[in-house]
């Protein structure tokens, strides 16, 4: 009979945990929290010092059951939940759940899911922290103050279903501020100007751009004036000079560069980023390894490394690419903002198993994921990557021309790792030039631009922004962005975010009713009460105790000054087949639906289907979106069963060149429908730097 119980939150950690341990250890999983506030009702006791009322969640009552009962056979119970305040907070419920308390509550807690860190971590079984426990209590109770409190007066004030909260409702003002500076932005007229020369030797012309202050071209009288009192000019190379720079290598990921660039290389959603994270994190069946956690945990903002696992990837990167490419500097990340460094940065458990060698184990998107996060984490102990930069100043009458060229000199970290961001690095040669040529003029070419307005926020600059802000913690920024796109106070188009009418709507009402809630400072100051609570320093109580008053007090003022504001319904071209009325994009629970505008006169519904910009190449009608009765997405004609086209791949609107297919995305491929075809192009329109 097992000695020893474990518990975890997942099956799937548990059956990787499992394998680490002998015979002594039961491993059985929580399927994550098993007591929480009431659905039903605010469930915190204000007039008995704000004590939380808990519930076990519904579903779990025969799950507790077992677990009670391998409790009591067991001569140790460990509570092994993740490593951070959720995590404590899950476990100190178990232990209140199976009534732990008569023996000893041994709590343990790794960053990664290895052999070592498990069984190190038996040894170093400690007490529930309290603070870690109590900072999740208060923030679980303020969150629950601010929406069971606010969401009613939206239902009354607006439409029924919708919600606020302490974290996205300020995300959601954030993204209303951006757009506001948008619309109100005023663009403003600027002229460039380029050279084109003749070189001898060279079959391309020289290209140089006019760098000068001596005159600012914000018009195009300006730019004539420019080009008049240059026709009598003589170009002569003024300097020739030739410069090093070193481009550091990256850190390690924390969750929020994780998330940054998932969607900058990946094009991966913050939620699908975390989900695929919590799969390599949890464990994985690895081909003649069996199951392996991949990486260590994933809700992180440290860019802390273990002395272990820095020697580990500076021996594989001398071993693999040479003792030149290990780094010998620490490379330190930005300081002076709150860093609760609980645990290390996200990087790989095991140096050894590249990406290469784990492809056929893990789906497509594990292993561009797991790739990604592993490239990172060796290019963040290697060397610089070191750039020669020639750069050609050519003086005309006083105005001044110029044209620079790169190329790398030694690759550094980039030999593994090229950041999404990378600029394109123009590689020209300035071979027979020399200070003091002449130089021919060709060609001048005038360019009329204005200046642009600030770009909408896509997720992952909403993240960096939240995070520079100190809005939230790694845990908060996916459920965060997917709980306002839930809602439809924002929309995603080709990756920005967009706030809809009812965003604006609820944005307004959030800013005149509660604006130290939607107040980024004030947020911000939040995070930092909690992170003290978390520290022992402040108690919990007391933050949650002076937050409700003033709270309450202005929800009771909105009830009586905020007036009813309606939101119209989206209209569509989709006609009523009974009444004639044009149909409205209506919000059921699985999703949008097309309802006729008279009811309850007229009841007429029917799906919505969402159309692709791509028309079928059977019968050139619109290819929509629909799903299968379990669930799973294609695409098919609207026409449907009159046109039975469908694929389970997006269609485009290309053609295959050899065959005449329509040709499907995969990545960043187009790839012929016609299998016997097999042709495969680039998609301009997805590829990437790196």
């Amino acid at each position: 009979m097992p000695r020893y119980l474990v518990i975890v939150e997942s099956p799937a950690k548990a059956k990787t945990i499992k394998k680490f341990l002998g015979s002594n250890y039961e491993v059985l999983a929580s399927n994550g929290h098993v007591r929480d506030l009431p659905k039903s009702q605010l469930g915190i006791d204000i007039e008995n010092d704000f004590e939380p009322k808990y519930i076990t969640i519904r579903g779990k009552g025969e799950l507790l059951a077992k677990l009670r009962k391998q409790a009591k056979k067991a001569d140790k119970v460990y509570l092994a939940t993740d490593p951070d305040r959720e995590g404590e907070a899950i476990s100190w419920h178990l232990s209140q759940a199976l009534k732990l308390g008569e023996k000893e509550t041994n709590r343990i807690t790794f960053n990664e899911i290895t052999k070592n860190a498990v069984k190190a971590s038996i040894k170093q079984a400690r007490d529930i922290d309290m603070d870690l426990v109590n900072a999740q209590q208060a923030r679980r109770m303020l969150d629950r103050m601010v929406g069971y409190r606010i969401s009613p007066l939206l239902w009354s004030k607006i439409k029924r279903g919708l919600s606020a909260g302490r974290v996205q409702s300020v995300a959601l003002r954030i993204i209303c501020d951006r757009e506001e500076e948008i619309n109100s932005f005023i663009p403003e007229e600027y002229w460039t100007l380029e050279a084109d020369f003749e070189v001898k030797g060279r079959k391309k012309p020289l290209v140089a751009k006019y760098s000068g202050s001596k005159m600012e071209i914000k018009s195009e009288a300006q730019m004539n004036e420019l080009l008049k009192n240059l026709e009598e000019a003589k170009f002569v190379i003024k300097e020739i000079k030739k410069s090093e720079r070193s481009r550091k290598a990256p850190l390690p990921f924390t969750t929020s560069t994780l998330q940054q660039e998932a969607a900058k290389a990946l094009n991966y959603s913050t939620k699908k980023t975390m989900q695929l994270a919590q799969q390599l994190y949890e464990g994985i069946e690895i081909k003649g390894h069996g199951t392996l956690g991949l990486i260590t945990y994933l809700r992180t903002d440290s860019i802390r490394v273990s002395d272990e696992a820095d020697q580990a990837a500076k021996e594989y990167i001398k071993n693999n690419f040479g003792e030149e490419f290990v780094t010998t500097t620490e490379n330190q990340g930005r300081t002076g903002k709150k860093i609760q460094d609980a645990h290390e940065a996200i990087r790989p458990t095991y140096i050894d198993l590249t990406p290469n060698q784990l492809k056929e184990s893990l789906s497509r998107d594990q292993f561009r994921l797991y790739q990604l996060i592993w490239k990172r984490f060796v290019a963040s102990r290697m060397q610089p990557a070191i750039y020669e930069t020639t750069t050609i100043r050519i003086d005309a009458n006083g105005y001044r021309f110029s044209t620079s060229t790169s190329k790398i000199v030694f690759e550094g970290f980039m030999s593994v790792y090229t950041p999404a961001e990378e600029e394109v690095i123009k590689k020209e040669s300035f071979e027979n030039l020399q200070e003091g040529d002449k130089l021919a003029l060709l060609e001048l070419h005038k360019s009329q631009h204005f200046t642009q307005p600030p770009p909408h926020y896509n997720e992952a600059s909403l993240v960096k922004t939240l995070e520079e802000l100190g809005i939230g913690r790694p845990s908060t920024y996916a459920p965060t962005i997917t709980t306002i796109l839930a809602r439809r106070y924002i929309v995603k188009e080709n990756k920005n975010l967009y706030v809809t009418e009812l965003g604006e709507a609820v944005n307004q009402v959030m800013k005149t009713a509660f604006p130290s809630i939607v107040d980024v400072n004030f947020t911000a100051n939040m995070e930092s009460l909690l992170d003290c609570v978390e520290d022992g320093t402040v108690n919990w109580k007391t933050v949650v105790s002076n937050f409700y008053p003033d709270l309450e007090e202005a929800v009771k003022n909105a009830e009586k000054e905020l007036e009813k504001i309606e939101i119209e319904d989206e209209v569509t071209e989709e006609k009523c087949e009974l009444c004639g009325n044009n149909m409205v994009i209506k919000y059921g629970p699985h999703g949008k639906f097309l309802a006729c505008p008279a009811f309850p006169e007229c009841r007429n519904t029917k799906p919505y289907l969402e159309k692709i910009g791509v028309l079928c190449p059977v019968c050139s009608s619109d290819i929509v979106i629909r799903k299968t009765k379990k669930g799973r997405k294609y695409y098919g004609c609207i026409n449907n069963p009159d046109c039975e086209f469908m694929t389970w791949q997006k269609p485009s609107n290309q053609r295959c060149e050899k065959c005449g297919s329509v040709l499907l995305e995969k990545g960043n491929k187009l790839v012929c429908a016609n299998e016997t075809c097999g042709h495969v192009v680039q998609n301009k329109e997805n590829l990437r730097i790196g």
